[in-house]
């Protein structure tokens, strides 16, 4: 066990030799991407071995050597956690970052950045892997807040377009209100507990309190795109396909739900915070899975399959199924990936068009992306024996069979049968059928740099599910007895939602088109929800304002304050030191009525 230590240390370290190489001449020749990408497959090599060791000898470990500072009786040093998640989640997310990696040189040869391009890659990298090692909450927060700011510097990458830095702008937004969340549960574990080490923590509550659990959900909740904070993801498809793929499929956004994995021990007592977990979830799962439907974005589609597959891990963790949502987490990373790069090589090929309505017939101009594609969507739709499948059976299985409550585990099915129809509608718009893009286009995808990259995805979609989950140690025991309907329910609704996808798309292909009804305008328009959050708020507190403004201005200031006082002081004035009270008609009138008494007098003598 002794090299155990020093080759994940080994991992961490070689990763950063590319971002201290950035300060020499390798930087910046057309190299530096190729040392990237080739750094990057021997750290995943190096971190087989202490996985396979770990695997053999089922021993966790802590690596806590460099000691930073001490507050009263908080020790707070480095320490690397060698569990059984940080373990299986290190080669995975380098095998994943290595294809995309390799994908982006191809993808983004023509950028003139191209270099603190992938130096931010790795970036993102490093931190994601200082989040998933941390041993303690100040380094995991470390590796959040990382995650957080490299993917506003990527999805912003273009940032001559408004649509990138809205993204952006917003994917760091939402990750703020998240942060607050997460913020709290730290002061809360600092000032009840005095402890930030995972294990001390974990030691120390018995039955935890619900308020820092509610702090970790929200928390999880921004990160991974959780309904009330998911429109930053779609709209984070505006950086490049590379970004998307990394990011927004296999590493950032499966960091909240890896926060909830990883607080494990303290969920599982607490049924609050497990059944808010559950719906929350289940919302998610069916909300996006219904925004899926109708979007014409290929990069659209794929991300709100991604935002329906967190909704599913985070129902696993609230039916207390934590290792199941890992193993999700892991399968998940390969395909959706390659669904990812296999979109992106469809909008490389088209000349940057990522309509679906105006693709069509690509299977036979682009024979090795389709069939990646394919088999990236029916890995996704769970069918049986590709990777999917080990991880998405098994969590609707154990969900069938627990007793938690009916509604979240219903809407869970029905979103289940919805990601079979949206991957159909993918391959039915975008593959089969007849072309319907410019004639002139050249289509080419015979490029080592994309074939190898997705080739390499493509077998992980296959077999990885597989291998992960019969090589790893059983954490926990898996339901063993079931009635065949259960146990065919995935399978029988996942067949349900192509057989039905398949029928409206024939069904609608030759029709003409009618005006789109409600429920098409509710799942287009995302649910409404981008349009009341960030256009509605913002439009009554600046109407407020104004009127506010305009009120206390006008009024009080320039109306109030200087004529009207200085004419009442005027009127105040003169009515005390006068006894004429300016009643014109009243005076007037008695001059009249004395006039005439004159008159009269005068005119008639005694």
């Amino acid at each position: 066990m002794n090299m155990f230590a020093t080759f994940t240390l080994l991992t961490l370290f070689m990763l950063t030799l590319p971002i201290l190489m950035t300060a020499s001449n390798t930087y910046n020749n057309n190299q530096y991407p190729m040392y990237v990408k080739n750094i990057i497959a021997c750290s995943f090599a190096v971190s087989l071995v202490p996985t396979m060791m770990f695997i053999h000898s089922n021993q966790e470990m802590v690596i806590s050597n460099w000691h930073w500072m001490t507050v009263h009786t908080l020790k707070i040093s480095l320490s690397f956690k060698m569990d059984y998640f940080s373990m299986m989640f290190m080669p995975i997310a380098l095998f994943v970052t290595w294809s995309i990696v390799e994908f982006s040189m191809w993808y983004m040869h023509s950028d003139p950045n191209i270099n603190k391009f992938f130096k931010y890659l790795l970036l993102f990298l490093i931190t994601m892997l200082i989040l998933v090692t941390a041993n303690n909450l100040f380094q995991l927060f470390i590796g959040w807040e990382g995650v957080g700011i490299m993917s506003f510097l990527l999805i912003g990458w273009w940032y001559g377009r408004a649509d990138a830095n809205t993204a952006a702008l917003q994917a760091i937004l939402y990750n703020r209100i998240g942060d607050i969340g997460f913020v709290a549960s730290m002061a809360w574990f600092l000032s009840n507990l005095n402890a930030w080490e995972l294990q001390q923590i974990f030691a120390l509550t018995q039955n935890c309190p619900t308020a820092p659990l509610m702090g970790l959900l929200l928390a999880a909740a921004g990160k991974s795109a959780q309904f009330g904070l998911h429109p930053w993801l779609p709209s984070a498809m505006e950086g490049p396909t590379p970004v998307s793929a990394l990011l927004h499929s296999s590493t950032m956004v499966v960091a909240g739900v890896f926060l909830l994995i990883r607080f494990y021990p303290l969920m599982e007592n607490n049924k609050t915070a497990q059944t808010l977990t559950l719906c929350l979830g289940a919302i998610t799962t069916l909300f996006t899975a219904l925004c899926a439907l109708t979007q014409n974005d290929i990069k659209k589609i794929v991300a709100f399959s991604t935002s329906s597959q967190l909704g599913l891990m985070m129902v696993t963790i609230g039916i207390n199924q934590p290792h199941l949502a890992f193993l999700h987490i892991c399968t998940h990373a390969f395909f959706k990936a390659m669904l990812f790069m296999c979109s992106g090589s469809i909008i490389h090929s088209l000349n940057d068009e990522q309509d679906i309505r105006k693709m069509g017939g690509l299977f036979k101009t682009m024979p090795f992306t389709t069939t990646a594609l394919i088999v990236g969507s029916l890995a996704l739709t769970g069918i049986p024996f590709l990777t999917g499948f080990y991880s998405k059976d098994m969590i609707i299985e154990t969900a069938n069979t627990s007793y938690t409550n009916a509604w979240a585990l219903f809407i869970t099915l029905i979103a289940t049968s919805l990601t079979a129809v949206y991957s159909t509608r993918i391959i039915f718009y975008a593959l089969l059928n007849q072309p319907r893009f410019p004639p002139l286009i050249l289509i080419n995808e015979n490029n080592p740099l994309l074939i190898n990259s997705i080739k390499r995805l493509l077998v992980g979609s296959i077999f990885a599910g597989f291998l992960i989950s019969y090589s790893i140690p059983p954490m926990t025991l898996p339901q063993m007895t079931m009635p065949l309907h259960l146990k065919l329910t995935a399978l029988a609704v996942t067949i349900m939602g192509f057989m039905l996808a398949m029928e409206i798309n024939t069904m609608t292909q030759n029709l003409k088109l009618t005006r789109p009804s409600k429920t098409f305008k509710f799942s287009n328009s995302l649910g409404f929800f981008p349009t009341i959050m960030h256009r509605l708020i913002p439009y009554l507190s600046l109407l407020t304002s104004q009127k506010s403004a305009s009120v206390l201005l006008d009024l009080l200031w320039l109306e109030a304050a200087l004529p009207k006082t200085i004419a009442l002081i005027q009127v105040k004035a003169s009515m005390l030191v006068s006894d004429q009270k300016g009643l014109i008609k009243l005076y007037f009138l008695s001059f009249l009525i004395t006039l005439i008494l004159i008159a009269i007098l005068f005119n008639y003598p005694a």
